[in-house]
């Protein structure tokens, strides 16, 4: 039976990291993927040459739409919010627009499930209570989304995230080997991302690794920098396609409202929900 999943990010190429694999995943199974962003990331860093402020925002956008395409998306949105920024300062809203976390949870909310019920969605995704790692936006994914699906009735609403123990071990390995930029807080992976005591849903993604990798690629603004220092993004595009495929072969999910062994599809034991 298809199914139709809803994944929501606060900004181009958020979906490549964590989602990417179960999106692609979802769609060559034939089920209905539609991908949400809540911001145009135009806060984001990137080399000047890919501009700033409302054009570099147009040109993720785009990137966006390269990387849906990669994984099978049937309908991109944008909730039309600005980029909230990852530094210290909130910037004041931009003409028109209002930065993502000051906007009310009900009326952002009420956009998103708006989409969900024209959607008719079986599945959500968002984020974990810690935003991941903390970004403002992502923690706001977390508020919004839970609203969203409570106000279109969606059966089952699934916390991206990964198993935080997992990712310190992975980062002491790399430290052997590669030298982190000055400003890379390898401790603040210690507080981020969610306990593997609480993973519900671990899916495995290897067969669409292709797809997962090519969504990376779209945001090639996301791996540019002046100065030719090495961003997340173009690190992880460097590593060998073996150990690629070993590091990013599966993704997690948080559920609060299951309970019992570890699930392996998103869609699984989905009736239960209704």
């Amino acid at each position: 039976m298809p199914h139709t999943l809803v994944a929501f990010h606060a900004h181009p190429d958020d979906e490549a990291l964590l989602t990417s694999g179960t999106m692609a995943r979802a769609a060559a199974e034939g089920h209905r993927v539609v991908l949400v962003v809540a911001t145009d990331g135009d806060l984001g860093l990137a080399a000047s040459s890919y501009g700033s402020g409302s054009s570099l925002g147009s040109r993720r956008l785009d990137e966006l739409a390269v990387s849906a395409a990669a994984l099978g998306v049937a309908r991109v949105e944008h909730l039309g919010y600005a980029d909230s920024g990852l530094g210290p300062v909130l910037y004041d809203d931009p003409p028109g627009r209002t930065r993502f976390v000051r906007a009310p949870v009900e009326e952002a909310a009420g956009r998103l499930a708006a989409i969900l019920q024209e959607e008719h969605a079986d599945v959500l995704l968002t984020y974990d209570a810690n935003g991941g790692y903390g970004h403002r936006d992502h923690v706001q994914v977390h508020r919004v989304g839970a609203r969203a699906a409570e106000l279109a009735a969606t059966p089952r609403v699934l916390q991206a995230t990964v198993p935080r123990d997992l990712i310190v071990r992975a980062l002491d390995l790399v430290a052997k080997v590669y030298r982190f930029p000055a400003d890379f807080d390898q401790d603040a992976f210690k507080r981020s991302f969610s306990a593997r005591a609480d993973i519900t849903h671990r899916i495995s993604v290897r067969r669409h690794i292709r797809a997962k990798r090519a969504s990376m690629r779209a945001h090639a603004s996301q791996a540019s920098a002046d100065d030719g220092a090495d961003r997340t993004l173009g690190m992880f595009l460097k590593i060998p396609r073996p150990v690629y495929d070993l590091v990013f072969g599966r993704e997690w999910y948080v559920d609060p409202a299951h309970h019992g062994p570890v699930r392996r599809d998103v869609f699984e034991g989905l009736a239960e929900s209704r």
